[in-house]
């Protein structure tokens, strides 16, 4: 985890721009502590990996003349951060600032001058004065939605001390206030930069809400209907809302088959046109699914339609039947790691007939068939997908604990502490 990656999700938990944000998170003071502690110790990792370039050149050294010179394999070997703050910045975004820093590093040097003299040894090079910002700011893109950008991401370097050892050392000295110039240019060039990129606004618009005034976690999520809506409009037009049944998907205890058998009983044209054949059926849905949230109650109505098929001897599918349906499900969520998760569990389904090409006929008593086929395939398959989880707002090796959710009027509150692992 990069420290301005930490600043960016403390960023954009500071700040809410959208008019009606599909998800909400505020920091607490006891998070903004841990994101403190957090940050500076991955700062302070981050930091002990900065590789610092080999440096050479010519410089004119009296009363020498020219001295060309190079320093090689610069490793940090110690690292200070004695004081720090991380504070939030209203209107803004969030910043991290270090102060009276320092850097102790070791190399080797080597020297050519007099055209033919040369000479080798190591140094020690101590950086004080170190000054380290990090400034991110949250802006709103054409959309309304937040975009996340570094403003300002440098540190500054107050003095360069180094001293040679070995060989003609006294040498370096005579113009080391070149090399300390050369020093800290390159350190101040290891700042980082990034940004991110823009939002596709969603086609409809999430119902206003506000997080409620508690504070005994460090993270509290918001999540409302708009964001499992939006889900389910970018699957639908997908068609990753869509599922086909066979029967060798269907308990072998089960004295339903699908096959033109079983349909015939009900349907005499479907055994007298396809006798003996197995059947396939297409299970999708026609629009998106709709998420309502009510205190201690998520329930989900879908549209959708069951087409059947008879497969021939080729494997040529024949069309029998259409069904128009539309169900209503209940469903139950929970925190897994940093997964949002669920199950559903079956209300009630009504079916009509759209297209029939083997007569008419009344689809009611057909509804055990498909209820057992809803029952035993299609939910346990959507329910396998929702054990998956879909990920909530985290960074880096980031656990939640102590996770608490509750579902309200049209969000879903998560409350939670958070652990850095790495």
């Amino acid at each position: 985890m990069s420290p301005c990656s930490l600043l960016a999700l403390l960023a954009v938990i500071s700040l809410t721009l959208a008019a009606s944000p599909g998800v909400k998170v505020k920091l607490t003071d006891k998070g903004i502590e841990y994101g403190k502690q957090i940050g500076m110790a991955s700062l302070q990792q981050k930091l002990k990996t900065i590789k610092v370039p080999d440096l050479s050149g010519t410089e004119k050294v009296p009363p020498i003349g020219k001295v060309k010179y190079s320093l090689t394999g610069m490793t940090i070997v110690n690292l200070g951060l004695p004081k720090s703050a991380l504070v939030l910045m209203p209107g803004t975004g969030v910043r991290l600032a270090i102060t009276n820093a320092f850097i102790n590093l070791h190399g080797n040097w080597r020297v050519r001058y007099f055209r033919f003299i040369q000479d080798h040894g190591s140094f020690d090079l101590t950086v004080n004065g170190l000054t380290i910002t990090a400034d991110i700011a949250i802006k709103s893109d054409e959309t309304g939605r937040p975009t996340v950008s570094t403003v300002n991401c440098v540190a500054n370097v107050g003095s360069a001390s180094i001293k040679f050892h070995g060989g003609a050392s006294w040498l370096y000295n005579l113009f080391k206030s070149y090399i300390d110039k050369a020093l800290r240019s390159a350190l101040q060039k290891q700042g980082e930069f990034y940004n991110i990129g823009k939002h596709q606004e969603p086609p409809f618009s999430p119902t206003p809400f506000s997080l409620p005034p508690q504070d005994n976690n460090m993270l509290y999520i918001g999540v409302s209907s708009f964001t499992p809506n939006s889900a389910g409009f970018v699957y639908n037009n997908a068609g990753a809302l869509s599922l086909h049944v066979t029967d060798d998907m269907i308990p072998p205890s089960s004295p339903i088959r699908l096959n033109t058998g079983t349909f015939g009983v009900f349907i005499p044209e479907i055994a007298k046109r396809f006798p003996g054949m197995m059947m396939k059926l297409l299970v999708k849905t026609v629009k998106e699914p709709t998420i309502s949230l009510e205190p201690n109650n998520v329930t989900v109505q879908a549209s959708g339609t069951v087409t059947a098929y008879a497969i021939q001897p080729n494997t040529t599918l024949s069309p029998l039947f259409v069904l128009n349906m539309e169900g209503s499900v209940s469903a139950q969520m929970n925190v897994t790691g940093v997964k949002l998760a669920g199950a559903i569990t079956l209300n009630k389904i009504e079916m009509t007939l759209g297209t029939s090409y083997v007569g008419q006929f009344q689809v009611q008593p057909l509804d055990n068939i498909f209820l057992m086929v809803l029952k035993v395939v299609v939910i346990p398959k959507v329910n396998a997908r929702l054990e998956k989880g879909f990920p909530l707002p985290t960074i880096g090796k980031m656990n939640l604990i102590n996770t608490q959710l509750q579902v309200l009027k049209d969000y879903m509150l998560i409350g939670t502490d958070v652990q850095f692992t790495g």
